[in-house]
């Protein structure tokens, strides 16, 4: 990690603001689920990120609390057909999500098919309309860099609201150089978020002062647990 994007401070509470508190595991129970809902809550993070079939029972755990409920569409691959992944985000939004995390079609960019790619996305974005939330996940560890500096200005141009470093199943996860790169890429307008591997609390202060504006993480309560000063939360 670079050093020089470690000296960032922030508090406990602020960095709860930035968390989307994350489980998407093939074997996630019912129990694990609503306990992600109940941190969640406690600790005032953004919000929670699950597979799409859970969306409907987060929705209601997480009704009033403040918490925005995030959906993964076209997870983990990202190479199902575009149709399926509109169906599977406009079902999302009508259980409840308000946010959406899709994998853009990783092979279809790696083949220089950047048409394919655009068009993946726009589906996706004509089904989720402002105020919802699109996040468009490229999936770092496999891209080269000119990969991944074009895959951030497909989405860009094709009305996503966030780029996202990785789905955290291939093999990688985000780091401050990519963190970089995709701000600068992007502008300072357009959100970054940082997801795969973050476990701590300097971790994820060093991925906002490189430029995100959103931190994925399953280990959110250790992210803030692990916090300097405890006295901030």
């Amino acid at each position: 990690m670079n050093s020089s994007y470690t000296k960032f401070t922030i508090t406990a509470a602020e960095m709860a603001k930035y968390i989307d508190h994350t489980l998407l595991k093939p074997d996630a129970t019912v129990d694990e689920i609503d306990k992600l809902c109940e941190q969640a809550i406690k600790y005032g993070f953004k919000a929670v990120c699950v597979n799409s079939g859970s969306i409907a029972r987060v929705s209601g755990k997480l009704l009033g609390s403040g918490v925005d409920v995030c959906s993964v569409v076209g997870f983990p691959l990202g190479a199902i057909h575009t149709s399926v992944k509109a169906f599977e985000a406009k079902k999302a939004i009508e259980d409840g999500a308000r946010e959406l995390d899709m994998v853009l079609n990783i092979g279809a960019l790696k083949s220089a098919d950047l048409k394919t790619v655009d068009v993946d996305i726009r589906t996706v974005r004509r089904v989720s309309e402002n105020p919802v939330v699109l996040k468009v996940i490229i999936e770092t560890c496999l891209l080269t860099e000119e990969e991944k500096i074009r895959a951030c200005k497909i989405a860009k141009k094709a009305g996503a609201d966030y780029v996202k470093t990785s789905t955290g199943f291939s093999g990688g996860g985000a780091t401050v150089e990519d963190v970089v790169l995709m701000r600068s890429v992007v502008g300072p307008t357009m959100g970054v978020k940082a997801s795969g591997g973050i476990k701590d609390f300097a971790t994820a202060s060093a991925m906002i002062a490189a430029g995100a504006n959103r931190i994925g993480a399953g280990a959110g309560v250790t992210i803030i647990s692990s916090a300097p000063n405890q006295a901030n939360r």
